[in-house]
């Protein structure tokens, strides 16, 4: 399997979701919740962007 570097648009969109898991954690202000472990999903979600902007050709 040959692994692709991932455009510019699918690392922004994933670092945007890794920032947003580290603001819901470490936020000592009012964070909405709209799930439980929201952090959690946050990151696993910038991770699998990342992954699939690796895994796809042109994404």
């Amino acid at each position: 399997m040959r692994l692709n570097p991932p455009t510019l648009l699918m690392f922004l969109i994933a670092l945007v979701f890794a920032v947003l898991a580290i603001i819901t954690k470490v936020a000592t202000g009012f964070m909405p919740r709209f799930i439980p472990h929201q952090e959690f999903w946050l990151a696993i979600i910038a991770y699998l962007t990342l992954m699939i902007g690796n895994l796809v050709r042109g994404l």
